[in-house]
């Protein structure tokens, strides 16, 4: 999904669990697997990642035949694991899947698809914030229903992991530490924000931004924690497949 500015989203987005979010979940995996491959529909999202040995980029637009994933991407049944950050909700799940079966290894391929929801920072803070977001939904495109719903509602045919019983999601957490700038940041790289400031309204009007201003404290420079729960959805391609 293209974005207007991917560097204030990448820099207001969480960046730790240990780093599960958004491109950087590629570095991460570098460091577990001899080789990855990262792939994004926005060629402008990839010009951000970051540059890695063991790592390849490739462009994958949304109608990508599945020739294609096999010739760009992977090859059939080649693949351990395939993950889906902070983007599960955008993709066309059934042709998805089918995709995604192709190339994982049959029995042992892994998918981990994942999301992560509004921040928490205290009471004061956070009172505001859900006033704000209840105002913001008008302006969500209809996928976001299944980050609200932590995926929980989300087909996933595949089966647990071993060691579980069930395909999650699984709940963790990850913090970052923020001033009122930086959280203020954040809420302005929602789609939802600019979806409404094309449609001709200002989310952070002077009278909601005081009103984060008093619940921060005196000094809008103070440093909070701000929690964003994460939610996982992970399982392994059925052998039969």
């Amino acid at each position: 999904m293209a974005r207007a500015n991917s560097t204030s989203f990448s820099f207001a987005r969480p960046l730790r669990v240990t780093d599960l979010l958004d491109l950087t979940v590629h570095a991460q995996l570098a460091k577990l697997y001899k080789a990855v491959v990262g792939t994004d529909t926005s060629a402008q999202q990839l010009a951000h990642a970051p540059p890695l040995p063991n790592v390849r980029y490739v462009h994958t637009p949304a109608d990508l035949p599945l020739a294609g994933i096999h010739g760009a991407v992977a090859a059939p049944a080649s693949v351990d694991l395939i993950t889906v950050a902070q983007a599960f909700h955008w993709l066309d799940l059934p042709r998805f899947y089918a995709q995604a079966r192709s190339v994982l290894r049959p029995g042992r391929g892994v998918l981990a698809a994942w999301c992560y929801t509004e921040p928490r920072v205290g009471a004061a803070v956070d009172a505001v914030f859900w006033r704000l977001y209840r105002g913001s939904a008008p302006h969500w495109a209809p996928n976001r229903r299944m980050v609200d719903d932590e995926y929980r509602g989300a087909d996933f045919p595949f089966d647990p992991v071993d060691g579980e019983a069930h395909t999650g999601p699984f709940e963790f957490s990850t913090e970052r530490r923020m001033d009122l700038d930086d959280y203020l940041m954040y809420i302005t790289s929602w789609s939802a924000y600019q979806t409404a400031k094309d449609r001709g309204v200002e989310l952070l009007d002077d009278a909601t931004v005081h009103e984060f201003e008093a619940a921060w404290g005196a000094d809008r420079k103070e440093v909070k924690t701000v929690t964003y729960p994460i939610f996982l959805r992970i399982g392994k391609v059925r052998a039969e497949e």
